[in-house]
């Protein structure tokens, strides 16, 4: 696990740094400094492995007008989008899969195509979850190349820990981040009712249901930067992250 409550046999003093204690197959204890999080620990150093319990889809199925190209196919640091956030989620999920154009993207990976189309991000979530047979399901837009496996796991561990939420999701400077969260199934019902009715906005809809929002100073304690959440839309954004690798 990488979520819970401070066990007092695990925590030692270490020339006046307070570690955790874990115990490594085949050798000795290691030690690590945890982060602290709304009375939790959180240990990056306790990840698991891709997960087999957890559904990863990457949303790639967007029009990409103000891109005016596929952006799914945009070049980044030398490879494109599409196989960066490929790439993030298989190290999270041993399922992963993509929602978009099976004639477009079935040699990369499995696809699902939405079921209620021309419905914007919110229908390939609920095409996402009505394909999926875990429970724990992480959605990432294909756009948002600066999330790392860290936070994916941080949201995972997240969701595990409150098997009472329909959606553990992020929340920025003011802005959610549905397309960098954790949707249990049941959350398909909910996105079914809202699309048939013609409401195709997402973040209404956790007010429906039992939502762990992740507030900024949640995400600034456990060591993540706002700045992960930029996605690039134009091909101005994509040169301007470009110079700025090689500056």
């Amino acid at each position: 696990m990488s979520v819970t409550d401070v066990n007092p046999k695990q925590i030692v003093l270490v020339h006046g740094v307070t570690l955790w204690k874990v115990l490594v197959q085949g050798g000795g204890p290691s030690y690590r400094k945890p982060v602290s999080v709304a009375g939790k620990v959180y240990d990056r150093g306790m990840e698991n492995a891709a997960a087999s319990d957890l559904t990863a889809f990457v949303l790639a199925g967007g029009k990409s007008t103000r891109m005016g190209t596929d952006k799914a196919f945009a070049d980044y640091a030398g490879r494109t989008l599409l196989a960066r956030a490929l790439d993030l989620v298989h190290s999270v999920a041993s399922d992963v899969r993509i929602v978009g154009s099976q004639e477009k993207f079935a040699a990369f990976a499995p696809v699902v195509e939405d079921i209620i189309r021309d419905c914007g991000p919110l229908g390939g979530i609920h095409a996402a979850l009505r394909g999926s047979s875990t429970e724990l399901n992480a959605v990432l837009a294909v756009d948002v190349p600066f999330v790392s496996r860290a936070f994916l796991q941080y949201l995972i561990s997240q969701a595990r820990g409150a098997p009472e939420v329909a959606v553990v999701v992020p929340r920025s400077n003011g802005n959610w981040q549905p397309l960098c969260a954790i949707y249990r199934r049941e959350f398909a019902g909910v996105a079914e009712l809202a699309l048939r009715a013609g409401r195709n906005k997402i973040t209404p809809l956790f007010d429906e249901v039992h939502t762990r929002v992740i507030e900024q100073k949640e995400l600034e304690g456990a060591g993540f930067s706002p700045a992960i959440f930029r996605n690039l839309n134009t091909p101005e954004e994509l040169e301007a992250e470009k110079r700025g690798l090689t500056a």
